[in-house]
């Protein structure tokens, strides 16, 4: 517990402090998030708020950690460096929005695999090489799915930071429950560093995080995901929990894939204000109401994941049901709501810093 406070106010004091500096440096050489059709602000933002909240993290893991702890982080924070390098490259406009998908964030979940930090699912019920094989092709599907629903839920002020923030919580607690020194310690760093970030980032905004920040938030939340370990609940249990802590994000791209779909559009490469937030700002919530709405969801997602850890297989199995069942309706009842609708676009089209 001390190692994990220690990681959140190194990591809070320099999130804090850090932001201003960035901000300074990121007008300077103009990188600037600039107002459009598909924007909510209307004066040019700052970018590179991801670079604070990387090394307010990085500070915060190398701090609290020391000996045997620092090697076994390595591997994370080098794939955390990855995804972020990658996300301010695009942020600057020098790299393709294809190579993010289908470059950096494969590569970062390599790296988790070379570290040794896999998903253990078929393992138990494949024996030899094959289980492996289908565990590391499940770790980079996890990596790559959780780091893009972050990189496109940084849409509204505060939303991307917030939701990050509410699941650091429940990775951090269920961690501790389980005496899991590195994955709470790290949890508690990009919970520091998340609300280190919403004092400059929450509505009206001073500051964004960029692609950089929101991939390396979700790198990280897919990190803890894959690093959690429940020791006394269900096999059933332990996969299910990452899902409801990280269910707010993966309500909003479950929304966003379906809705676009739909309509003709590819997911990832046609941005617009079409996501759960913005659709809940127009049912009468507002930009403020919609986001702590998300937070809200965050938080049932995670009080859900720390109930289910309790319950046998049957239960967890209709825990899951239950929480299937509030997403696909939860879909169904904001497609009806107002939106405003994009075009139809090319998947060599660019993709834009806020989705």
């Amino acid at each position: 517990m001390a190692a994990g406070l220690l990681a959140f106010f190194i990591a809070l004091v320099s999130s804090l402090m850090l932001v201003v500096p960035v901000r300074a440096f990121a007008l300077r050489v103009g990188m600037v998030d600039l107002p459009g059709p598909r924007k909510v602000h209307l004066t040019p933002i700052p970018l590179l708020g991801g670079l604070a909240i990387y090394a307010a993290v990085v500070i915060a893991v190398l701090l609290a950690f020391n000996g045997l702890a620092r090697t076994q982080i390595a591997g994370i924070l080098i794939g955390a460096t990855l995804v972020a390098a990658v996300g301010i490259l695009d942020d600057r406009g020098l790299l393709h929005h294809q190579v993010k998908l289908f470059v950096g964030m494969p590569l970062a979940a390599a790296i988790l695999l070379l570290s040794g930090i896999r998903a253990q699912i078929f393992c138990t019920f494949v024996a030899g090489s094959t289980g492996q094989v289908l565990d590391a092709a499940l770790t980079v599907v996890w990596v790559v799915g959780i780091t893009a629903s972050f990189s496109i839920l940084d849409h509204m002020d505060g939303l991307c930071a917030g939701v990050a923030a509410t699941a650091s919580v429940f990775f951090a607690l269920l961690a501790y429950m389980n005496g899991q020194t590195l994955v709470t310690v790290l949890a508690a760093a990009v919970l520091g560093a998340s609300t280190g970030f919403l004092r400059w980032n929450f509505k009206p905004a001073k500051i964004f995080m960029g692609d950089g920040g929101a991939m390396l938030l979700g790198f990280l939340m897919a990190t803890l995901g894959l690093k959690l370990r429940l020791e006394n609940a269900t096999h059933l249990s332990s996969w299910m929990a990452p899902l409801l802590i990280l269910g707010a994000a993966i309500f909003d791209t479950t929304l966003v894939t379906i809705s676009r779909s739909r309509r003709g559009l590819l997911p990832f490469a046609t941005p617009g204000k079409d996501h759960a937030a913005h659709r809940l700002s127009n049912l009468g919530l507002g930009h403020r109401g919609a986001v702590v709405t998300l937070y809200l969801l965050g938080v049932l997602g995670g009080g859900a994941a720390v109930v289910v850890a309790y319950l046998s297989t049957r239960g967890a199995l209709l825990a899951g049901l239950l929480a299937l069942a509030a997403i696909l309706a939860g879909v169904y009842y904001l497609e009806d709501a107002p939106y405003e609708k994009q075009a139809s676009k090319t998947a060599s089209a660019p993709l834009p810093n806020r989705n």
